[in-house]
């Protein structure tokens, strides 16, 4: 899974979002040292289950996974910080060691709106 170009994105939550379907989308707002991914790195998730893009990769995407889960649940957004220091990153078998704060948004599908808008 790798980064998603910024027109399929915006492309993907417009279809989720046409059917009435929710859609997280998680972005890396800020890191620290050494991480997988830079500032500006999102990933989708779908109400079925599927996703797009990536935002780290190992158990950062996990947590990331987790916090998107909790989120489609109650609708709230929130900012995640995620730490990879040295001893939890050796922990993990990972090779970064830095931190990133994770923006986490609920997009929320309107069937009735859609339908009077189109």
């Amino acid at each position: 899974m790798g980064t998603i170009p910024q027109n399929d994105l915006y492309r993907l939550i417009d279809e989720a979002n046409s059917h009435g379907e929710h859609v997280v989308v998680a972005k890396v707002e800020h890191t620290r040292d050494s991480t997988t991914h830079r500032r500006g790195a999102k990933m989708l998730f779908f109400t079925n289950g599927e996703t797009a893009g990536t935002v780290g990769g190992g158990c950062v995407e996990a947590e990331v996974w987790a916090e998107a889960r909790e989120a489609m649940r109650n609708g709230q957004p929130g900012l995640h910080h995620f730490a990879l220091t040295a001893d939890e990153a050796s922990e993990e078998g990972m090779v970064c060691g830095g931190t990133m704060d994770i923006f986490i948004d609920v997009w929320e599908g309107d069937r009735s709106q859609k339908s009077e808008v189109g």
